[in-house]
């Protein structure tokens, strides 16, 4: 299936000015691989920390421009690859892909839950609490239609104590080994959120770093074992690239993540 990749630049609840260096790094080194032309999307806002009510507000237009990006893809029979700086676009991306997918499973594979809600989130940060908005366990604004039991998570290792209870509550499958993420997506159609920071930050940075990740050549691993098991994977979205300013270093980094992000593009 013919990629459309997209570069999602402007700012949902970035707090560095590397994230959005890293969804134009990331997007361009991907569509040199494949032959086709990245498209980037949005100017980067000014990134800074703000509330919940703050970002969400500010950043109405950007979750809806995540969420018709890939909507256009699937409904032109294409395979979208959104890189962004935010997990925070998840909020419209994995319900729309559950509209227009019907039983599609979302793997989330990240370092960090995302799944406090105002009420249980000790920072008050949106990109902790997306994943529980796209399910509907707060209001966003936009439709939660993901049923949390359709979400299996791999490679969390930093989850708040209420944040766990949720979890548990709302039915989320959380897995460990490759195996077992590969069970959990056996025979189905599957969409892939990847947080780059799932990956061990002496890898790869991070902004909210957590040690005990896996390393470039794990995360290959395991998405060509998901991309084997899966009936067919109909999308992916990579966050949070923390880019460095130097030119090279980023080069660097972001063929890094490619390489290891290469097995989806194939299935």
């Amino acid at each position: 299936m013919i990629p459309a990749i997209v570069g999602l630049l402007c700012r949902t609840s970035d707090q560095t000015a590397g994230a959005s260096r890293g969804a134009a790094e990331l997007a361009g080194e991907l569509a040199e691989r494949e032959g086709v032309e990245a498209r980037l999307v949005g100017s980067p806002g000014r990134p800074h920390t703000a509330g919940w009510e703050d970002d969400l507000r500010a950043s109405h237009g950007c979750l809806l421009e995540a969420g018709g990006q890939v909507e256009d893809a699937l409904a032109d029979g294409l395979f979208p690859v959104l890189c962004a700086a935010d997990c925070s676009i998840c909020i419209t991306t994995l319900p729309t892909v559950v509209r227009l997918v019907p039983g599609v499973r979302v793997l989330w594979i990240d370092a960090h839950g995302d799944f406090n809600t105002p009420a249980t989130s000790p920072s008050g940060y949106l990109g902790g609490m997306c994943l529980a908005g796209a399910c509907g366990r707060w209001s966003t604004g936009f439709a939660g239609l993901l049923d949390p039991a359709r979400v299996t998570m791999v490679g969390t290792r930093d989850l708040d104590g209420r944040e766990l209870a949720e979890l548990d509550f709302a039915g989320v499958a959380r897995v460990e080994s490759f195996a077992e993420a590969a069970d959990a997506v056996d025979g189905q159609d599957v969409y892939v959120h990847l947080d780059l920071d799932v990956l061990d930050p002496g890898v790869f940075p991070a902004q909210f770093p957590v040690p005990d990740g896996l390393d470039e050549q794990g995360l290959h691993r395991l998405l060509d074992e998901v991309g084997q098991a899966a009936q067919r994977i109909v999308g992916v979205e990579v966050t949070a690239f923390e880019a460095p300013a130097h030119a090279a270093e980023r080069a660097r980094l972001a063929t890094l993540a490619a390489d290891a992000i290469m097995p989806l593009l194939r299935f």
